[in-house]
């Protein structure tokens, strides 16, 4: 009920009843004598001062008295029956002359209670000092940020003169009613994400004469603008400078390339370590490392609840410096290369749950290996050791049902220290075959055919210019073939398969490198360099270069070995340390758009 509507009920003028003179109403509470009547006392004298000494209408005595008889009549009512009780002495000898006392007592308690809650209404937010408001529209000038106080029911809202250099998200969200929104002229280089998220009633934006950056802090605003229905005025990109005076209005998402990938460190494994290598065996993931000081071929296994790597066995040897899984129809095989007493191929033998001997590596050929290698041809399963002693040999081992024998010997007393199989399409062929490169270090690269005739490697070439190298590791990319050469001295190189020869794409200082390693993650290809005297650094194939791209540094002590692994749909990264710990790291994609 509204004050106005109570006090015209309460008005006398209104009443029907004679205009009488009525006493004070101290004059009424002194003479308040206890009366009787066939409704029941009336309330005392004593009763009544000590209410007044406490201040207030009575309010809460009068109610508590006669609550039922006060809901029993109306107020106007109440007002003819208080004048009739009032008007001569007769009313003093009244049963009930106090109940209209009662009465005015409590339309005076709700009158003060209605006025108190009116006052307490929440005021409207007035103009900023920096703006002229009437009904609809707000002007703001010389303003240094967008105020939070702007009437809400404004439609039209302009910054003229301003000096603001960005705006801070959700400056409109208390102005839903907006339907023009003018942000001309200032010194904008970006608009935060959504701004206008909530406006549904725009119709004009201006953004002309800003400084926009068109990067990806930006890619937001050009897909806005590609779906708002409102009308927004040409405004043209002052950065980057491929992008300068281009006009944001034309641009697309597409030209925008915002996703970008990092690797961010995940876990620290507290031992050095050389080879590193991922295996599938019974649909789960493994992963096998070869630590040389203890001589431990350590596995770990994935913890699903944990979400890190943790130990699931070892095979315990002496100078282990390769161990290579290899899983032949439904049985993991490991073979242990170790620099002293002998090399050794163990079995994992799934009734004792442990990984058992079952065959040795001929010394006589295998003396100090440095490398291994497995492969798979014509459902024949091979791998060959790289040996680097004076008086080793490079061998090839094949697989005939009951363990691995001695198939080839290659590179007799050439110190070889790595091996890497391949496939590529020799020139006028159109099939690709298998091929083994060899990286010695007493002499340039050489490359083996396979024959399918004799089922041997055959037709020896090498890679001219290329001396001193340590490894070799090949990718592909769309079809066509690369390899990364690594040198400990000089320049590593990035070579492409032409057809009866490698040739040279791109050199990469690299002065203390021993490992050059590429890898594919997904649809990003890598390679990483690690060195023994600066930080690894870490390229992204540039598919319109066809080139790498320096993009990031990680800091690994002598890496030897990078190893890509894949894990519930995580990526990671594991890279091995001579001198330092054994370092994971996480594959992780950032959209600089979000």
């Amino acid at each position: 009920m509204q004050v106005g509507s109570l006090l015209q009920q309460l008005d006398p003028s209104h009443l029907t009843v004679p205009h009488r003179s009525l006493p004070p109403s101290s004059a009424l509470l002194e003479r308040g004598e206890a009366h009787e009547s066939a409704a029941g006392p009336c309330f005392e004298k004593a009763e009544i001062q000590r209410q007044r000494k406490k201040g207030g209408l009575l309010c809460d005595l009068f109610l508590e008295q006669d609550n039922h008889h006060l809901n029993s009549r109306s107020p106007v009512h109440g007002w003819g029956y208080f004048l009739d009780c009032m008007e001569s002495e007769r009313s003093k000898r009244m049963g009930n002359a106090c109940i209209p006392l009662k009465r005015i007592a409590y339309f005076l308690c709700l009158l003060s209670a209605l006025l108190l809650t009116e006052g307490k209404k929440p005021a409207k937010p007035k103009c900023p000092a920096v703006c002229t408001c009437t009904k609809d529209n707000a002007l703001c000038e010389n303003a240094r940020s967008i105020p939070r106080t702007v009437p809400p029911d404004v439609t039209s809202l302009s910054f003229v003169r301003s000096g603001f250099t960005e705006i801070s998200e959700g400056s409109f969200l208390f102005t839903p009613s907006l339907q023009l929104l003018s942000l001309a002229n200032n010194n904008l280089q970006t608009l935060p994400k959504d701004i206008f998220k909530g406006l549904d009633s725009l119709t004009n934006v201006d953004l002309r004469g800003n400084s926009f950056n068109c990067d990806c802090k930006l890619k937001w605003l050009v897909e806005w603008l590609g779906h708002t229905n409102a009308t927004v005025e040409d405004i043209y990109c002052e950065g980057p400078p491929e992008y300068k005076k281009r006009k944001i209005n034309s641009l697309s998402s597409k030209d925008f390339d915002c996703i970008i990938t990092e690797f961010a460190k995940s876990q620290d494994l507290p031992y050095q370590s050389l080879s590193i290598d991922a295996f599938s065996y019974l649909n789960d993931e493994y992963v096998v490392i070869a630590q040389p000081f203890t001589g431990k071929c350590i596995f770990l296994e994935w913890d699903h609840v944990e979400k890190t790597f943790r130990n699931y066995d070892n095979i315990t040897g002496t100078s282990t410096v390769v161990c290579k899984p290899i899983v032949i129809e439904t049985q993991l095989y490991v073979i242990v290369a170790q620099l002293f007493g002998g090399s050794h191929i163990y079995k994992r033998d799934s009734f004792a749950n442990k990984f058992i001997k079952i065959q040795d590596i001929e010394i006589l050929k295998i003396r100090k290996p440095n490398d291994i290698e497995t492969f798979k041809i014509e459902n024949n399963w091979y791998f060959v050791v790289a040996d680097s002693s004076k008086a080793g040999f490079t061998t090839i081992y094949k697989w005939n049902g009951n363990g691995f024998y001695s198939h080839q010997s290659l590179h007799a007393w050439y110190r070889d220290t790595d091996v890497e199989y391949l496939e590529i399409v020799r020139t006028p062929q159109t099939l690709r075959t298998p091929h083994l490169i060899l990286s010695s270090s007493s002499q340039r690269p050489v490359i083996y055919q396979w024959n399918k005739a004799t089922q041997l490697f055959s037709n020896q070439t090498d890679i001219p210019n290329m001396e001193d190298v340590y490894a070799v590791k090949h990718f592909s990319v769309k079809g066509d073939v690369y390899i990364c050469l690594t040198r400990f001295i000089g320049d590593s190189k990035v070579m492409k398969w032409g057809g009866s020869s490698f040739q040279d794409i791109q050199r990469i200082p690299s002065r203390g490198s021993m490992v050059f390693q590429p890898l594919q993650i997904n649809n990003y290809q890598y390679a990483i360099l690690g060195s023994d005297y600066s930080f690894t650094q870490v390229f992204n194939w540039d598919s319109e270069k066809a080139t790498f791209v320096k993009f990031q540094e990680l800091n690994v002590q002598a890496p030897r070995s990078f190893t890509h692994v894949s894990i519930n749909k995580r990526n990671f990264l594991f890279a091995s340390s001579f001198k330092g710990n054994t370092q994971i790291y996480k594959h992780v994609i950032v959209d600089l758009s979000a």
